[in-house]
C-alpha cells in the first residue's frame, strides 16, 4: 500500500469508491469536481489517495484556507478533513490511520492548530459525522483522539397538499395589524438586504443571498418581512445549492423575535414552494433550538450529525 497526492487520472476511481463506501451520500463526477476540485482552497498537497496494486482503496480530502472567507478571513489556526473513506475490503489494516496521519502532519506544518471534521464552509459535504449511518467512523475518530461536540440535524417535510393552518393565518393577520408586511424579494431591496444579513447574521448569509441575486433567482427564492417603517426585519430563502427543495437560511432581527415572524415566513415559504410544484422541503443542518422550531411546523429529523475536532 502507498499513499500519494491526488491527481486527475484517479477521478473516476475515487468517485466509484466514494459511492461504494459512503452509501447514503452518493455523488456524481460533476458534484465531485464542483465541490472538491473547483473549490478555491483545493490543494493537491492536502488530498490523498491510498493505492494497492495501483488501485484506489482509500481517499482523504483536507483543506486549509488559501483565500479569505468573508469576515472569517483565513482562519489560520484551523484545518479541515472534509471527507475520508476506505474500501471495506481493506479496513482494519491501518489505511485510514495512515491517511489521517498524512493529513494531520501536513495541516500542522501549514499552521493548523485545530482540525475540524466535515464542517468546512462553504463547500461542506457533512456538518459532522452521521451518528447512525457511519457508526464505524464515530469509533474510528474517537480512537484517534477526536473529541465529539454538539449535535446537528438534517430535517425534511412533504409539502403535498400543504395549506397554511388557521393558526398560521391568524398569526399573519395579527402581525399585519401591527404594521408588519411579508413580501417576495424585489431588487429595490437588494442593498438593504445584503447589509441586513451581514450585520445580523454574518457574511455567509450575505453570500447566499448575493449568489441568488447574481443568478437572477432571488425574486423566486427569497421572502422578506418588513416592519411598519418598511425596513427589513426578517428573511428566508431556498435553493442555496441549486436544489429547489433545499430550504434556508431563515432569520429574524432580534428586536422583533416575539411577534412570530419566523414562523410566518416559514409558512409562507412552504406555500410558495407548493405553488411552484415543489412538494418536498429539506435542509442539511440545524441545532437543537432550530430542531424544536421546525418540529412545531411538522418537519422531521432524518439524519443526526455529531461535530468532531482535534487539537494538534
Amino acid at each position: 500500500m502507498e499513499i500519494l497526492n491526488y491527481n486527475q487520472s484517479y477521478e473516476s476511481e475515487v468517485v466509484e469508491l466514494w459511492n461504494k463506501t459512503l452509501v447514503v451520500d452518493p455523488i456524481t463526477v460533476h458534484k465531485f469536481r464542483k465541490q472538491v476540485l473547483l473549490d478555491d482552497n483545493f490543494d493537491t498537497a492536502l488530498c490523498f489517495i491510498a493505492l494497492e496494486n495501483n488501485r484506489v482503496i482509500g481517499f482523504l480530502l483536507g483543506t486549509k484556507r488559501k483565500f479569505p472567507y468573508l469576515e472569517r478571513g483565513l482562519e489560520p489556526t484551523k484545518g479541515w478533513i472534509n471527507v475520508m473513506f476506505v474500501d471495506s475490503n481493506y479496513r482494519q489494516m491501518g489505511i485510514g490511520k495512515a491517511l489521517i496521519h498524512h493529513a494531520e502532519v501536513k495541516l500542522k506544518a501549514m499552521g493548523a492548530e485545530t482540525i475540524i471534521l466535515g464542517a468546512y464552509s462553504p463547500n461542506y459535504f457533512f456538518p459532522g459525522i452521521d451518528r447512525e449511518n457511519y457508526k464505524e467512523a464515530i469509533a474510528f475518530f474517537n480512537a484517534l483522539g477526536y473529541l465529539s461536540g454538539q449535535e446537528s440535524y438534517s430535517m425534511c417535510k412533504s409539502l403535498h397538499g400543504y395549506q397554511m393552518s388557521k393558526e398560521a393565518l391568524d398569526k399573519q393577520l395579527k402581525a399585519q395589524t401591527l404594521g408588519f408586511s411579508f413580501v417576495n424579494f424585489e431588487y429595490k431591496y437588494a442593498l438593504d438586504l445584503l447589509e441586513f444579513l451581514k450585520q445580523e447574521f454574518g457574511g455567509g448569509w450575505k453570500r447566499n443571498a448575493l449568489i441568488s441575486m447574481q443568478n437572477n433567482e432571488a425574486e423566486d427564492c427569497m421572502l422578506l418581512a418588513l416592519n411598519p417603517e418598511k425596513e427589513i426585519v426578517g428573511f428566508c430563502m431556498r435553493k442555496i445549492d441549486g436544489n429547489p427543495m433545499r430550504f434556508g437560511p431563515i432569520g429574524v432581527k432580534e428586536s422583533v423575535r416575539n411577534y412570530g415572524i419566523g414562523g410566518i415566513l416559514f409558512d409562507l415559504m412552504q406555500l410558495e414552494m407548493e405553488k411552484r410544484g415543489i412538494y418536498h422541503l429539506y435542509f442539511v443542518s440545524t441545532d437543537i433550538p432550530g430542531r424544536r422550531f421546525y418540529e412545531r411546523h411538522g418537519v422531521e429529523v432524518f439524519r443526526t450529525y455529531v461535530s468532531y475536532q482535534k487539537i494538534i
